[in-house]
């Protein structure tokens, strides 16, 4: 009964004062019959015991571990905190320890941005500052929900976070980066937001660094800083967040080692040490009711403090070891951490029993509350922890895509003249990059190559440099500082600085800085800088994502944390556009699992190993976003060039929907002809022929009785020898033999109006319905050109390639391609007689120069996507449209589906017939794309919003080679992709 008025009392002064005892749990009454049952118990060695938490390490010998194993016996200390080392080990020796203990040790641990902190083989999310930057805080709350997760997982109990420091001091040697701000009120709700997830998993969040370590200029690991503010200033800025936490049930405070002498009147007293700052300030003036922990006892600023504190020696024993440990104590703090010498320690604190320089009574008060800690954190129930899999749990594929969208969220624009910024127009833009800086830009430069060309310049003076940026409009800045830590040095040299004014006065300039913001306060002016991206880190994700918001794929939606100088406040941060450019990120941040899609691996293994192909490419997009992109073999058998996810291939019939069917919608958009029009309205050398009536649309849907194809090459070679006829070939350009189709083999300059001939004068299938033809495509690509005036290929480029960024997608790759780069087709014994490698495979196209409308196109699995994308959003792509939507679903409808037809105008669509296999079956009638011969297949699905493209070399080395087509490769991995689909 007594027992339940105490805690009504408790509860009842917390109500009046509007705080929460962090260490009343909902089932109290239990909570204090365990703490009382053990408290009742133990001697004055044991409860003294209780106050130490002791630093263990994991990465050191035996004599270290034999140590920690003696102290927690001997001296029965409270609890451990474990730094350097492995998950593994870790975990390995706490449960030795806990084992030890009598009462279950309380765990520590240093994980300010993760467990990544102080243990190898574990994730490392953004620092404070970074943090600081997103505007919504309930992201701070899923991270520091994650974070206690992972602490839970490796048995530790508190976790020494969040840093609540306010960063009013630039030049902070020890904090900067690990403060999330100089706001008050942007550090408190991160704080609390943080503190909130991470206590919702029963580990103690630690406020830190206690009154407030934001303005100082010096380290308290080497010296005692000092804070000249006044007390009022502090109570109003320093001690906000504090309070605010206090009531929102923040369960420990850790104390720093700082001189403030508006708070304590000796300059010489560490704030950790003093009765007047953790007794009258934070225990009685703010009522704080929870955990206050000392920071490490070994550090300078607190040990140095009792070497010269003559008074309080005097009131000690002869050995003065031990004395900082008494001192603090004294002054209010709780658990004593890192005490140098814990046997010297606890002979103080007896001695200081004995001489009623402290009473028992005190010692009880920390006890209680430490003992209450344990069983909130739910040590009353302790179980060893399991280490299997630890490595796998602490690292998951939901951390990377919260750290994705922690980072995405914080990456910050503050300038942005002329609107540059995102790069809109790719046509118009001639891009460098160049870099500052001495740490790593590989992921930056990698992921701004995959939207347009961009260029490496590099320079070792200022003047051969601004040679070197002569053609280019826009220069791309990056200064890329080490992300080891959040202490390493992230300023500008003089020389990068005199060497980026120099660019900005000549280009358009968007500097990225991958470092602190403060890195810019050595500026002098930004006038000539267009645009400043922060992006806070150099880590691979904010590399990564910083790039694909420089392109407008991702919207920028960040704040600054700090102020720089009077150019840019706190606070500010403009909102870039989301242009709807492909970005790129993680499978489950579109609802699709990784695992899942990693079966593709499986049956890429099997294409490679039964020899369907040499290699191959696959690539998934999502909701806008590629989730997946991976190549696989080698160029041939002889395994001498891998694949990679740059390699380019010869498309075939996929350019019958990327080169093919993207003019025919430009050109009826534009009402050069209609889709019911027929083939002799609109092509007068049709006139009179058995091809006069048939429709666009029936001949584009392979419904208009056209014959299947017409092998035009054996008609010019020799019927015996089957080698080409001197009649039509030449192993030299010149004017009247200039059509390549092969290295050293030029066709008849006339021969092209041959096969348009050949066309007109083939014969119609008596029988109507559907049957796959390329005829309508040799013959819509010479209305077009007649049309516009202009090669096909050079209208493709300039309308779609060229502004969507897409530079792989081209006809004759050799023009602008290193061949190491292309990958082969067939190795030839039939017509052009060597191997094809940046020649067309298809003959009738080779016969058309390598440009049809029907095949010759060659790309990358992610210049397809672009295209492919842009069609699935309806024409429109990178704040570009590039048609109509009503031009999109014309063509993308099967109008003669009463007949069976599938197909759409050039367009290929789900299977209606069961013994046809365009797709897996398992995908949407609205979808669309197509495959192609030489092993290819592009596809797109507007009801899941996916876009899939693979790209092989089947035919190699012989187009014999049907293993991919008989397995149905291409559908069974479309498969594997609509049932990773997780919504």
């Amino acid at each position: 009964m007594k027992l339940k008025l105490l805690i009504f009392l408790s509860l009842t002064i917390n109500l009046i004062f509007g705080q929460v005892n962090p260490l009343l749990t909902k089932d109290s009454e239990s909570q204090q019959k365990w703490t009382d049952s053990i408290l009742s118990k133990m001697t004055i060695d044991q409860k003294i015991g209780q106050l130490f938490m002791l630093a263990a390490y994991t990465n050191k010998d035996k004599k270290h571990t034999d140590y920690i194993e003696s102290i927690v016996k001997k001296y029965e200390i409270g609890g451990l905190i474990f730094m350097q080392g492995t998950p593994e080990a870790q975990i390995q020796w706490n449960n030795k320890y806990q084992s030890l203990s009598k009462v279950p040790l309380i765990i520590g641990f240093d994980g300010e941005w993760g467990l990544d902190m102080r243990l190898k083989k574990t994730y490392r999310f953004p620092w404070n500052m970074t943090l600081g930057a997103i505007r919504n805080d309930s992201l701070i709350e899923k991270f520091g929900k994650r974070l206690g997760e992972q602490c839970k997982r490796m048995g530790i109990h508190v976790n020494f976070a969040p840093v609540v420091d306010i960063n009013t001091n630039p030049k902070n040697p020890i904090i900067g980066n690990r403060s999330f701000g100089e706001n008050k009120y942007n550090v408190t709700n991160k704080s609390i937001a943080f503190t909130n997830g991470l206590q919702s998993e029963n580990v103690m969040a630690c406020a830190k660094h206690f009154p407030g370590h934001g303005d100082t200029s010096t380290d308290s690991h080497k010296t005692l800083p000092t804070v000249k503010f006044t007390a009022e200033r502090i109570d109003s800025i320093e001690l906000y967040p504090y309070r605010k936490l206090f009531k929102a049930g923040l369960g420990s405070v850790m104390t720093a080692h700082l001189s403030i002498p508006s708070l304590e009147k000796n300059k010489k007293l560490p704030t950790s040490l003093s009765y007047t700052v953790l007794t009258d300030l934070l225990k009685n003036k703010m009522q704080f009711k929870g955990l206050i922990f000392t920071d490490a006892l070994n550090m300078k600023g607190a040990s140095e403090f009792i070497a010269n504190d003559k008074k309080f020696k005097k009131l000690a024993l002869k050995n003065k070891k031990g004395l900082v440990d008494l001192k603090a104590l004294l002054a209010g703090n709780d658990i004593l951490l890192f005490s140098e010498d814990v046997k010297a320690a606890i002979d103080q604190i007896k001695n200081a029993l004995k001489h009623k320089l402290l009473t028992e009574e005190r010692i009880n008060e920390s006890v209680r509350k430490i003992l209450n800690a344990k069983y909130w954190c739910g040590l009353n129930n302790y179980k060893p922890i399991i280490v299997d899999n630890v490595i796998e749990d602490l690292n998951t594929i939901d951390d990377d895509v919260l750290h994705e969208d922690l980072i995405a969220n914080a990456i910050t624009l503050i300038k942005n003249k002329k609107a540059v910024f995102p790069i809109r127009d790719l046509v118009k833009s001639k891009i460098a990059y160049v870099k500052l800086g001495d740490s790593d830009n590989n992921v930056f430069v990698s992921r701004l190559k995959d939207y347009t060309n961009v260029d490496l310049v590099f320079a070792k003076t200022s003047k051969e440099l601004l040679e070197k940026l002569k053609p280019y409009n826009k220069v791309i800045v990056g200064f890329h500082k080490s992300n080891k830590n959040p202490w390493k040095n992230f300023n500008f040299t003089a020389n990068e600085l005199i060497r980026l004014q120099k660019i900005a006065k000549e280009k358009t300039v968007i500097l990225d800085i991958f470092a602190s913001p403060y890195a810019l306060l050595d500026f002098k002016n930004f006038d000539n800088i267009d645009a400043i991206l922060i992006s806070y880190q150099n880590s691979k994700i904010s590399q990564d994502l910083s790039a694909q918001i420089i392109f407008g794929a991702r919207g920028s939606v960040g704040k600054l944390p700090v102020s720089i100088n009077n150019e840019f406040k706190e606070g500010f941060g403009l909102r870039s556009a989301n242009i709807s450019r492909l970005s790129f990120g993680i499978p489950e941040s579109v609802k699709m699992s990784s695992d899942k899609l990693n079966k593709i691996d499986s049956i890429a293994k099997i294409v490679v190993d039964e020899k369907m192909a040499p290699g191959m490419q696959v690539l998934v997009a999502r909701k806008g976003k590629v989730i997946f992109r991976k190549s696989y073999g080698y160029f041939t058998d002889k395994k001498e060039i891998k694949v990679s996810n740059n390699s380019i291939y010869d498309l075939a019939s996929l350019t019958k929907i990327l080169g093919g069917t993207s003019l025919f919608m430009k050109a009826e958009e534009e009402n050069r002809y209609d889709i019911d029009n027929t083939l002799g309205e609109i092509m007068p050398i049709l006139k009179g022929s058995n091809k006069d009536t048939i429709t666009i649309k029936e001949a584009l849907a392979h419904y208009g009785r056209l014959k299947a194809w017409i092998p035009f090459y054996v008609q010019t070679l020799d019927s015996v020898t089957k080698k080409p006829l001197a009649k039509y070939y030449r192993k030299k350009y010149s004017d009247k033999f200039n059509i390549e189709v092969a290295k050293d083999l030029y066709l008849r300059s006339d021969y092209k109006d041959t096969i348009i001939q050949r066309i007109i004068d083939a014969p119609q299938r008596l029988r109507v319905g559907y049957k796959y033809s390329g005829f309508a495509f040799y013959l819509m690509k010479d209305f077009i050109e007649k049309q516009y005036k202009k090669p096909f290929d050079v209208l493709n480029d300039s309308l779609f390639y060229k502004p969507l960024g897409a530079s792989t997608l081209t006809y004759n790759p050799l023009r602008k391609f290193n061949k190491n780069r292309i990958v082969p087709t067939e190795k030839d014994d039939y017509y052009r007689n060597q191997l094809l490698q940046g020649y067309v495979h298809d003959m009738g196209a080779a016969m058309l120069g390598g440009v049809n409308a029907n095949a010759g196109l060659f790309g990358n699995t992610l210049d397809i996507a672009k295209m492919m994308q842009m069609y699935l959003q309806k024409g429109y792509y990178g704040s570009k449209r590039y048609l109509k939507t009503e031009t999109i679903k014309k063509f993308n409808t099967a109008y003669f589906k009463d007949d069976k037809v599938r197909r759409g105008l050039g367009f290929d669509k789900r299977q209606i017939k069961e013994k046809e296999k365009s797709t897996c079956g398992c995908v949407s009638y609205e979808s669309f794309g197509h495959s192609g011969f030489t092993g290819t297949y592009a596809w797109a699905d507007p009801e899941n919003e996916i876009v899939y493209i693979f790209l092989s070399n089947r035919v190699y080395p012989k187009m014999s080679n049907k293993g991919l087509t008989k397995e149905d490769i291409r559908t069974k991995v479309q498969k594997i992709i609509q049932d990773a689909v997780i919504d």
